[in-house]
């Protein structure tokens, strides 16, 4: 069942990979973490200025816990005891950063990058404003086309990301996003990369693993 489940993941994972490709990404597909690491390291410049996504993904896989160990000087708004104002200021530091690690909400086989965000320091640091960014992402985050990441988001990544911060939105009880208006909402922007940014390096590296939400 395993050697299955690879070779799904990795046709699935490669397909991906050649669209983003296509689409100006330098984008590559890894069997696993480890392999992923070296990767993300070989792409890091010396004494970058490193921002840092609200991303499950960049943590499960260790690489927030090695930048730190390496000394980088990282812009992470989920450092614990910061104050609401310090996080803001994180936030606004990513958006200059030399290099921008986040993960992305899905992947479609169009070779594209969708997302929601509820502040948008995400999205925009994605967009322009740090010269690199690296999309850590795990294989479970591959779908069809951009209605298919959609639901993807709306029954996966915007319940699990609102019971990770405790928020008290409607998806906390139905497990589903649903369109509220809620002061705590985190589904207020919805971003789609077509095609890599032209004054924007955007590194994919895409695993085969579960990982994320």
């Amino acid at each position: 069942m395993n050697d299955l489940r690879r070779w799904h993941d990795s046709t699935i994972g490669q397909r991906a990979v050649k669209e983003l490709q296509k689409n100006n990404f330098q984008a590559i597909y890894c069997e696993n973490s480890k392999e992923a690491l070296n990767y993300i390291f070989e792409n890091i410049p010396e004494n970058a200025r490193i921002g840092v996504g609200g991303s499950s993904t960049i943590r499960e896989i260790g690489l927030l816990t090695r930048l730190q160990e390496k000394g980088f000087l990282l812009y992470d708004h989920n450092a614990p005891s910061l104050t609401l104002e310090e996080k803001t200021e994180q936030r606004y530091k990513q958006l200059t950063s030399d290099l921008f690690l986040c993960s992305a909400n899905a992947i479609t086989l169009k070779g594209e990058l969708v997302n929601r965000d509820g502040l948008g320091n995400r999205v925009a640091s994605m967009m322009f404003g740090p010269k690199k960014v690296i999309v850590v992402a795990g294989v479970n985050k591959v779908v069809r086309d951009s209605e298919e990441a959609d639901q993807r988001i709306k029954m996966q990544a915007a319940p699990l990301n609102t019971k990770r911060h405790e928020l008290p939105n409607p998806c906390l009880k139905t497990g589903q996003c649903t369109d509220c208006h809620s002061t705590s909402r985190i589904c207020n922007i919805t971003t789609i990369i077509h095609r890599c940014p032209a004054l924007t390096e955007i590194h994919v590296v895409l695993i085969g693993e579960d990982l994320g939400f």
